[in-house]
């Protein structure tokens, strides 16, 4: 019973909202709106939970000065009870059954239904559009400091939402009470309450936001350190091999320093703030029990009515600590969802347009027509400004036709493929798939109609399986099985292990595929696209990680890849490319020559320099053959 009534509350609230992804609001109050206005009831419960839990409390201190009062007047001790009976009855009903029944149905909603699901739910949103984010976004950030916000701000968010509602009410309920409750034995009992209230609220008004302030500097700090510790972890390998761990421990020290600093200032404010806190108690408790005691000599209040004062500002004194350190934890969550927001609600500048259609490609042509490019804001007006890094290009590649990139590094080649793929917008003219412009199709969709091979493979932290599928989720086994086939990489992996004990297929690479060999990480890869199918190929440095053996082996597997398929392909190594149907030369930003192999060594220029600049060892043995 117990069990299905908890399975009950954590389902009342959906974590993966599946509806169309938005960007949350940059602005701190509207951010938590925007993930607290879909529970809102959940919240209102939790409040009116509060409330009655609070003058539950209050209650309770009446009874017991009716209780002392009555005590004191009774002149038969063994009939009190018969006597009394049906207020002994409602008191007992009310500790019980009422107190206990309001109490664990106040913590229910907090952690059976809010906790969990509402932090999940946030962690999902926010990871879903932030995933959407343009390359850049990832480029200019830790992918651990992002990852920390997000975990973070859930949070967070959740835990100062609901700590500002116990505080506000569970405060404001208790202090009402014991008002009405001093004002009802003697109106200057209220006098040293309403002095010490005022005292407490210019406490935190001062140093709340201060705390606040530094919190969100230490978060930032935090964010900051365990970005630098992941990038660490990410690049052990070239830690490693430069055998730099301690330049890597001063790289972490110095943001570990920095965040202890940040902390540690917080933790000053909150000291000096307990040091008032106390002063301001200890005040209260004398005063307001002092001034108790005196109007009882002048008989102006009875026993039970000092028993009622002095226990609640015994609770007020206790409470007032609970809630100095709940609004300095709120204030603290809000500066950590202050910072998140800054990272996790920056717009996304590369969208899909409203009217954007998905693509499809029958035919394959490739037309990049007077197309211009910065990665930045574009050229100055002066003429001394730097070139873009492409520069009024415009190149149609035909369908079916094998296209081979050459130039020196920084020609803008990879710069080319990336705005073919759309993961930047130009700056000027467009780029066409079989006549449609890329800006207006879905950003999936174009990326579902190119295979691609990079140079600097980079796999999931998951299975052999899993990373070839990746090219094709539906595809079966036997697929999965062929497509590695065909690349050459079944037979290395068949003797795959992990410290699992997973073997073969279901042995994972470790992050980014660092137990593989570069090789097998590329063989990986083009089994990958290979699964996939795509009319057009991408090959950006594809055979760079493999030996000129391994090369040779699975050169077939690239004439069967590229059969049919529209291909442009970069190398640096230009016998990879020498037998493309069309090499086409980039320096700057522009075309500076086209044209077969052979013609291109004719001509003398930049191709045939870099031809010649490589035609010693493999590259000789190669055009002598």
């Amino acid at each position: 019973m117990l069990s299905r009534l908890m399975t009950w509350g954590e389902t009342r609230i959906k974590p993966f909202d599946e509806r169309s992804i938005e960007r949350p609001p940059d602005q701190l109050w509207a951010f938590y709106w925007f993930f607290i206005k879909p529970l809102w009831p959940f919240f209102v419960f939790l409040l009116i939970a509060g409330c009655l839990g609070s003058i539950i409390e209050v209650a309770l201190m009446g009874f017991v000065g009716t209780i002392v009062d009555k005590m004191r007047v009774e002149s038969d001790p063994a009939s009190f009870i018969s006597n009394h009976g049906l207020m002994l009855t409602l008191m007992a009903f009310v500790a019980l059954i009422l107190r206990p029944v309001v109490s664990v149905g106040h913590d229910f909603i907090k952690n059976q239904i809010i906790a969990a699901g509402c932090t999940a739910r946030i962690r999902w949103q926010t990871h879903r559009y932030v995933m959407r984010q343009s390359l850049g976004f990832f480029q200019n950030d830790f992918a651990g400091r992002v990852a920390n916000k997000i975990m973070q701000t859930g949070t967070s968010l959740r835990e100062s939402v609901v700590q500002l509602i116990d505080a506000l009410w569970y405060a404001s309920v208790q202090f009402v009470g014991s008002a009405l409750l001093f004002a009802a034995s003697d109106w200057r009992l209220t006098v040293p309450l309403v002095l010490w209230l005022v005292a407490y609220i210019m406490t935190l008004r001062y140093f709340v936001p201060r705390i606040k302030q530094r919190s969100t500097e230490s978060s930032e700090a935090r964010s900051m350190l365990i970005g630098r510790i992941v990038d660490s972890y990410t690049n052990i390998m070239t830690v490693k091999l430069f055998a730099h761990a301690e330049r890597e421990d001063t790289y972490a020290r110095e943001a570990l320093t920095e965040q202890v600093q940040k902390w540690q200032a917080s933790l000053r404010l909150i000291t000096g703030m307990e040091i008032v806190l106390y002063l301001l108690n200890g005040i209260l408790l004398v005063a307001t029990t002092g001034l108790a005691i005196w109007l009882w000599t002048l008989q102006y209040v009875s026993v039970g009515d000092i028993a009622v004062v002095s226990g609640l500002v015994i609770r007020i004194v206790t409470m007032s600590g609970w809630v100095m350190w709940t609004i300095s934890d709120v204030f603290e969550n809000i500066g950590v969802v202050h910072e998140g927001m800054e990272t996790i609600s920056r717009p996304n500048l590369l969208v899909d347009k409203p009217d954007a259609k998905p693509l499809t490609v029958p035919r394959g042509e490739i037309r990049f027509d007077h197309i211009h490019f910065h990665y930045g804001a574009g050229r100055a007006a002066s003429d001394d400004a730097p070139p873009r890094v492409i520069e009024s290009l415009s190149l149609t590649v035909r369908p079916g036709e094998k296209v081979g990139l050459v130039g020196r590094s920084g020609a803008g080649k990879s710069t080319l493929v990336n705005l073919l793929l759309r993961f930047y917008d130009l700056e000027g003219g467009r780029i066409l798939i079989d006549g449609k412009n890329i800006a207006d199709v879905t950003q999936d969709s174009l990326r579902a109609e190119i295979g691609m091979v990079t140079q600097d493979t980079s796999l999931l932290h998951r299975s052999v399986r899993d990373n070839i599928l990746y090219g094709r989720l539906d595809a079966s086994e036997a697929d999965v099985i062929a497509a590695a086939r065909r690349a050459e990489a079944h037979e290395f992996i068949r003797g795959l292990e992990d410290l699992k004990g997973r073997r073969g297929y279901d042995a994972h690479v470790g992050e980014r595929g660092v137990k593989l060999s570069g090789g097998q990480r590329q063989r990986i890869a083009i089994a990958r696209v290979l699964l996939k199918n795509a009319p057009i190929l991408v090959l950006d440095e594809a055979t760079s990680a493999l030996d000129s053996e391994v090369e040779s082996e699975i050169q077939s597997s690239f004439e069967t890849l590229m059969r049919g398929k529209t291909v442009i392909a970069i190398a640096h190594r230009l016998s990879t490319i020498a037998a493309m149907d069309r090499l086409v030369v980039m320096d700057e930003g522009r075309i500076v020559e086209e044209g077969s192999h052979a013609d291109l060594l004719k001509r003398g220029g930049i191709y045939a320099q870099l031809w010649s600049r490589q035609s010693g060892g493999f590259l000789a043995r190669e055009a002598a053959e």
